[in-house]
């Protein structure tokens, strides 16, 4: 099922809103964030926070999670699949790995993903969608050990 996206109480997007603080556009992106990745990711990123990564990881909750993710054009679901489709086409496959299972936790199903992947193999790559393919072996079958050992997607 996916969730709709961070608004304030007058429906407006927080991000899109111009006398929004940094500081709320930064914690309506960390609650999508926990949301789409899981609160299990997003701490271990916060954990690994040091003076040379803090600003870029500020910079991906606000402008990514916090002002992009928020935006009201398109549902969680269908900004899942086009994530997948740039990971793989760009070849980012830590990133794709873990937003296939954020896919999940959206919503998508694995034959939603699969059809994903054999879109992008046709207008980004047959060798990178191989790989994408194998990786979604993998995460899949991650995803049902931890679900069998009562862990949250």
């Amino acid at each position: 099922m996916s969730t709709p996206n961070a608004e304030t109480a007058d429906g407006q997007p927080i991000g899109h809103r111009m006398d929004a603080t940094s500081q709320e556009v930064y914690d309506a992106g960390m609650a999508v964030r926990r949301e789409v990745l899981g609160a299990a990711h997003v701490d271990r990123a916060e954990s690994k926070k040091d003076s040379t990564t803090e600003d870029f990881q500020n910079l991906i909750t606000r402008y990514a999670w916090g002002t992009v993710w928020t935006r009201p054009g398109l549902d969680r679901r269908m900004r899942s699949a086009v994530t997948i489709s740039a990971m793989v086409s760009g070849g980012y496959w830590d990133e794709c790995a873990m937003h296939l299972r954020a896919a999940l936790r959206n919503g998508l199903t694995r034959e939603e993903i699969q059809e994903i992947l054999l879109q992008t193999a046709i207008y980004s790559s047959v060798p990178a969608a191989n790989i994408a393919f194998k990786l979604a072996q993998e995460v899949f079958a991650q995803v049902d050990a931890d679900l069998a050992d009562g862990k949250p997607l």
